[in-house]
């Protein structure tokens, strides 16, 4: 076996370095595997947590939302229709990957109450607060 050394000392330009940074941080859409997923919004109020998963052009069919061991989890598989079409495609940028998110939940959650939704892209996830774990407001006098 040979080892061969090669010097590519010849510099890149810096929009490639740039794109290849962007590319491989997940915060711009893409996990550490480079598989891309939708961006979420968590508001908390009083009673609930309210979960934004932006996926617009999927089926609600093709969702699913468990919660086991303390982890709700959000996944989306596309089932993939073989179609035989007249045309060619010349660029192809619409993606309806599979992915699937968790999220850790704690025992102030009630598990029972969750429900989902998705209308207009958005998949709403309503997380409600168990009773005891409310926050309650009142005013406390100063003795």
């Amino acid at each position: 076996m040979t080892l061969v050394k090669v010097n590519n000392n010849v510099p890149r330009p810096f929009t490639s370095l740039v794109d290849e940074l962007f590319n491989e941080l997940p915060v711009f859409g893409k996990g550490w595997n480079g598989e891309a997923f939708p961006p979420v919004n968590i508001n908390e109020t009083a009673d609930a947590y309210h979960v934004e998963l932006s996926a617009p052009g999927r089926n609600k069919e093709d969702f699913k939302v468990n919660i086991e061991n303390g982890l709700l989890t959000i996944s989306y598989e596309k089932k993939e229709e073989t179609k035989t079409e007249e045309f060619k495609s010349v660029r192809r940028e619409f993606s309806y990957r599979s992915f699937k998110r968790s999220f850790s939940i704690d025992d102030k959650v009630d598990a029972e109450g969750i429900q989902a939704k998705y209308e207009n892209g958005l998949l709403k996830i309503l997380v409600p607060k168990k009773e005891q774990a409310k926050e309650s407001s009142r005013q406390i006098n100063i003795g």
